[in-house]
């Protein structure tokens, strides 16, 4: 049991026995130097009972006893609790993390069926920077809930059947009305590999979508090529293949650069042939109403419009399939939780789309979220962008940041007696940490600026820090290995920085649950960063190698692989690999 959720136990108890309500029981860190841990319920519960709270808090120290848990317990201020733990009670609590392979953190609704849907890019697009937030977050979530216990499959939900399908059709018609996917009345074999590739693709979106906005014809073929790609007509068909299987290869050597996986690579097509039935049952049910020429669901909330299922013509929306998709999931993969990774901009859609999910009995007991987040913005506090003023590949950002890498690592003397292939795998590894943290260590409901300069630095809250403090305790741990070193049964701290250093490992636990139950990876940066801060503190005070005593040498050694598993597991989490060497 973590040690504040062990002291909570205690103290509720206390608080209980004394004849008061056990929820004003509740420890917490204290942000004083000297006082690692503090109670502070006695203040509203005084103000409740009109009592002196310092009354209640010494009444709840009288009734605590256990000389092997408190060093110390005063009352500070008004009021609060504050509580010592003493260095036995504390080094018992890290050795259990020591010989716990899940370092003290247990599972959590093990086995729940979970769906994270995130990613989103679009057929024919590239991903570019917007897509950087969902992707990155999406995969922290995937692996926070992986190891919490879930059961967790990954869907990128690829944007693949819209109005962008028929403008591309347009286009490609316009350029080559020659091929066979255009003629109605063919009956021969299609071509097996692609008549235009993925930079073809990107080329011919930006102009067919501004010819589409410029001409209201030009919108009107583009609509008609939708309208008849979705009701089956071959030719178009066998070019939407085409389409997606170039789209979906480029997208995976992306998301591979990110180190980002999905179990499922499905899109907005795969639910489109359980829509006519789904609008049928909704419609007999009577959830269906007419608005305007529009099929709607009103959700029945104040001030929230209804959800449009189809509009005048028939056609479908994103809000259609979602809701489709949600059925799918429910029904066919049994989701017990479905997370939707997707930018605060899109709230109001997923509200719309979960309250009809919910009155229409479409989601059945399953929970449905909106992970929102907030934008990534340039140094002018807007959506950021190129020095030309375009949206930034994500490729061309990731270039960047791995040469930005090679850069700081150069200029700091780190890897001169590295090979330029060792080198370049490094930079690899330091540029993602750089984007990655970045990005995670801020509440994910926030806005962030980007400044790659800022991210690559080897000091303060940033990857290339962690990944230093790491690759530091590797260094430590090999060279005690080859000295005939070995870490050993753990001491009682001498120093305030070693006791502090104790007492951060023993947050870990704490931090993956809360991280869990918030879906806040930022939580997990925070850790990691006050560890390695702690850390730093610790070497300025104790010289591990050279260290005479052998039982306090062994005693830090294990300290230290402690400390390792701990970076390895949230690292891991964030998505950031430590390397060997730096």
């Amino acid at each position: 049991m973590p040690i504040i959720e062990d002291l909570t136990y205690i103290f509720q108890n206390a608080f209980e026995s004394c004849g008061y309500d056990s929820s004003y029981g509740n420890v917490v860190e204290s942000n004083m130097p000297e006082i690692q841990f503090q109670v502070n319920g006695a203040l509203p519960l005084a103000k409740k009972l009109k009592m002196n709270p310092r009354v209640i808090a010494n009444k709840i120290i009288d009734s605590l006893d256990d000389k092997l848990i408190f060093r110390e317990l005063s009352i500070g201020g008004p009021g609060f609790i504050n509580v010592n733990i003493t260095d036995k009670y504390l080094v018992d609590n890290v050795n259990k993390l020591l010989k716990d392979v899940r370092i003290g953190c247990k599972k959590y609704k093990v086995q729940q069926k979970v769906i994270i849907d995130f990613g989103g890019p679009n057929v024919a697009k590239p991903m570019h920077v917007g897509h950087l937030r969902s992707s990155i977050i999406g995969d922290s979530l995937v692996r926070l809930f992986r190891f919490m216990g879930a059961n967790v499959v990954s869907d990128v939900h690829l944007g693949d059947w819209g109005t962008q399908m028929g403008m591309l059709i347009t286009e490609l018609k316009g350029r080559s009305p020659e091929l066979s996917y255009f003629d109605v009345e063919f009956s021969g074999d299609y071509l097996e590999t692609s008549p235009v590739s993925i930079d073809d693709l990107e080329a011919m979106y930006p102009l067919a979508n501004a010819r589409c906005k410029a001409d209201p014809n030009e919108m009107r073929e583009a609509l008609k090529a939708t309208s008849e790609l979705q009701a089956g007509r071959k030719g178009y068909l066998e070019l939407w293949k085409h389409f997606v299987s170039i789209s979906i290869q480029t997208l995976k050597n992306d998301f591979d650069l990110l180190g980002v996986k999905f179990d499922e690579w499905n899109g907005e097509s795969t639910y489109h042939e359980l829509i006519p039935e789904m609008i049928n049952d909704l419609s007999e049910k009577g959830f269906v109403s007419k608005s305007k020429g529009l099929n709607v669901i009103n959700v029945s909330e104040e001030n929230i419009p209804p959800l449009i299922l189809t509009k005048s013509d028939g056609s479908y929306l994103y809000s259609t399939t979602d809701l489709a998709t949600i059925k799918d999931r429910v029904d066919s993969l049994n989701a017990e939780l479905v997370l939707y990774v997707v930018d605060k901009r899109q709230a109001l859609h997923f509200k719309q789309v979960f309250l009809a999910a919910k009155k229409t009995g479409i989601s059945k007991e399953t929970q449905l979220e909106h992970i929102a987040f907030g934008t990534v913005n340039g140094k002018d506090g807007k959506p950021f962008k190129t020095r030309s003023g375009g949206v930034m590949k994500l490729q061309d950002l990731i270039r960047m940041a791995n040469q930005k890498a090679l850069e700081r690592l150069e200029e700091m003397g780190l890897g001169e007696q590295y090979s330029e292939d060792e080198c370049v795998e490094i930079a690899k590894r330091v540029g993602l940490a750089a984007l990655k943290f970045a990005d995670l260590k801020n509440p994910r409901m926030t806005d962030y600026i980007f400044d790659l300069d800022s991210f690559m630095k080897f000091e303060g809250r940033t990857g290339p820090y962690l990944l230093y403090s790491a690759v530091r305790i590797k260094s430590i741990l090999k060279k005690s290995n080859k000295l005939g070193l070995k870490p050993g049964k753990l001491i009682m701290p001498k120093t305030k920085e070693e006791r502090e250093l104790l007492i951060e490992l023993t947050k870990l636990p704490d931090a993956t649950l809360s991280a869990y139950k918030s879906r806040e990876p930022s939580i997990l940066c925070s850790f990691i960063y006050n560890l390695s801060q702690k850390i730093n503190s610790f070497y300025a005070k104790n010289h591990i190698l050279r260290e005479e005593d052998d039982s306090q040498q062994e005693s830090w050694l294990s300290v230290l692989e402690l400390c390792l598993k701990q970076y390895e597991l949230v690292l891991g989490i964030l998505g950031i690999t430590i390397p060997e060497k730096m």
